[in-house]
């Protein structure tokens, strides 16, 4: 339990408000030494308006004669306003968290901010370390380790996707899915172990080793499943790769500028223009798509064009899905060489130049065709749902959850790993007390993720420095 009071800025300076966090025991206290207002005895969850002031000596007038000047005989107490405020109060252990905390609001000019937070410091607060509210609050109980991350998440999130993904996971639907599983678990550890308690009775079995199998499979699938969706999870975060590839003078980055409404890349009739990768992203549908435009695939004796060319195919591996962007039916060689650089990726063929080129007339072994005009903006929206189709992106409803943190991943992996030991073992008649050691193996893995086998500091520091002071 934390012994000392934090304050903090838990908005960014030079707006309109700011907004000053404080928590600790002595939050209400110390707050009380630099208000108008006593809030020591608050009642929790209300709002007080006054004004944060700053005690300091004034001189006192002394008697004068009408018409004559002021006489100052000496100094007394005064008190400066700094700012008139609206402050919420909050009572351990309902608050953020867990302890007693307060929040200023007060305007959100930088010189304003910084005397409040220098009033607080010197009346008994310490400046907040980087995630320290958000670390408290896992600490006092209030949320586990995977739901303080999902704060970070939420703050993080540019899309509609990604704030679905960290919302779900702030409400603890995925600490509730873990919970089950670790749950599943520990009844067959349980049973196993109770199973060594009457080892006296070697023909006695409480855990059905067929039934024991059959739950390991479906609790192994689940952890799998989980697992495989930090692929989609990573590109819901980053953005979907998608590579726009072609000829020369094809108009890739005709097909970028319409995609982009912007022109970020230079058009021209001139052969060779795009020398190398030009990246940006777009929304489609609440998820965020980072095209890649690249050099037109051609033979060339340009050094500095080849170049680009050998980093068009090196955007091709990092893609998920590709535009193959074409104005003419392509040669069989072309098709056979654009399929094999394309194997296990996503690709739509792009039929530009609508306007001038009869599509009707492509023959591409039925593969995903949509016909456009990038230079007039035809058949963009058809594109563009075309492209998120290729996303293939799960919904919440659909899956289990989403996976987007690293952390979250390396545990499923190796909770995997464990649970194919147990699986081995079952069919090998692997004895009981390994059994179980197996299990407690993946029960501790799993633990990790909510945070209920983590207790170094330094592991706790590392989840919590990437967040920001206020949080």
């Amino acid at each position: 339990m934390s012994v000392d009071t934090i304050c903090a800025l838990a908005t960014a300076p030079g707006g309109a408000l700011g907004i000053i966090r404080i928590s600790g025991p002595q939050a209400l206290e110390i707050l009380s030494r630099i208000f108008s207002k006593d809030l020591t005895t608050a009642q929790a969850n209300t709002v007080h308006y006054g004004h944060i002031i700053e005690k300091g000596t004034a001189p006192v007038q002394g008697p004068t004669s009408k018409g004559s000047a002021s006489k100052v005989c000496g100094t007394v107490s005064s008190r400066q306003i700094i700012d008139e405020v609206l402050v919420s109060v909050f009572r351990a252990p309902h608050s953020y968290t867990g302890e007693d905390a307060a929040e200023i609001s007060c305007h959100g000019s930088r010189y304003i901010l910084n005397r409040v937070l220098a009033l607080l410091i010197e009346n008994g607060c310490r400046q907040a370390q980087p995630g320290e509210y958000t670390q408290r609050a896992y600490l006092n109980g209030k949320i586990d380790l995977s739901q303080a991350e999902a704060v970070a998440d939420l703050i993080a999130s540019t899309n509609r996707a990604t704030h679905q993904v960290a919302l779900s996971q702030l409400r603890g639907d995925f600490s509730s899915r873990l919970a089950q599983l670790r749950e599943q678990l520990l009844k067959l550890t349980s049973l196993l172990e109770l199973e060594l308690d009457f080892s006296d009775h070697e023909d006695l079995e409480f855990a059905d080793r067929a039934e024991l199998s059959s739950i390991a499979k479906e609790i192994d699938k689940h952890i799998t499943q989980l697992a495989r969706s930090f692929e989609t999870g990573q590109a819901l975060k980053q953005g979907f790769p998608v590579a726009i590839v072609g000829k020369t003078n094809v108009g890739k980055s005709t097909l970028l500028n319409r995609l982009l409404k912007d022109d970020r890349a230079i058009v021209s009739d001139v052969h060779g223009t795009t020398r190398d990768t030009i990246e940006d992203t777009i929304d489609i549908q609440g998820v965020t798509f980072r095209f890649i435009d690249t050099a037109g695939i051609r033979q060339t004796a340009d050094e500095v064009e080849q170049i680009g060319i050998e980093r068009t195919f090196q955007a091709i591996q990092k893609a998920r899905i590709i535009l193959w962007l074409i104005d003419q039916q392509p040669l069989t060689e072309e098709i056979s060489k654009v399929l094999q650089l394309t194997e296990n990726k996503k690709l739509i063929v792009v039929g530009n130049k609508s306007d001038k080129v009869d599509n009707n007339s492509y023959n591409l072994l039925n593969m995903p065709f949509v016909a456009i005009s990038a230079k007039f903006g035809t058949g963009i929206e058809e594109l563009e749902q075309a492209i998120f189709q290729a996303a293939d992106i799960p919904t919440l409803a659909d899956t289990d959850f989403i996976v987007t943190n690293a952390r979250h991943y390396d545990a499923l992996t190796r909770a995997s790993h464990s649970l194919a030991h147990v699986l081995e073992g079952l069919q090998t008649s692997l004895s009981g007390d390994l059994l179980s050691e197996d299990l407690r193996d993946v029960l501790s893995i799993l633990s990790e993720i909510t945070g209920g086998e983590i207790t170094t500091n330094e592991v706790l520091g590392n989840i919590f420095k990437n967040f920001c002071v206020g949080k």
